[in-house]
């Protein structure tokens, strides 16, 4: 199986950084598109940035300029730079992965346990 660790989650002042980091781990045969969503209170889980395995990224309009996503593929690690940060950024941030386990060399969709980001203002 694929697991993900996320990390890096914590209190900040408004206008403070705080990066993720996100490990895959486990018997992996491949790992695909590698992304970051988050889940406020009261609110549904969405996407906040995303990286394919080439490289390729795409950002959530709120955090263009402010985020970056950026990936190690030798160490199935994905991060997420947050700059700038506002009040409403306050979230439940998951790691998600498409991964293929060597176990079954078919594609599924992993999930991370999460990580609280608070921004005060």
């Amino acid at each position: 199986q694929v697991q993900l660790m996320e990390s890096g989650g914590g209190l900040v002042q408004a206008g403070g950084s705080l990066r993720l980091s996100c490990a895959a781990s486990g018997s992996i045969f491949s790992i695909n598109t590698m992304g970051w969503y988050r889940q406020a209170p009261g609110k549904p889980r969405g996407l906040v940035a995303a990286i394919t395995e080439g490289g390729t990224t795409n950002y959530v309009d709120s955090v263009k300029g402010r985020f970056t996503i950026s990936r190690d593929n030798a160490k199935n690690t994905v991060y997420l730079q947050m700059n700038n940060l506002k009040p409403e950024d306050t979230a439940v941030y998951y790691c998600n992965a498409g991964a293929i386990p060597r176990q079954t060399l078919r594609y599924r969709e992993v999930w991370g346990q999460g990580t609280l980001v608070t921004i005060s203002s």
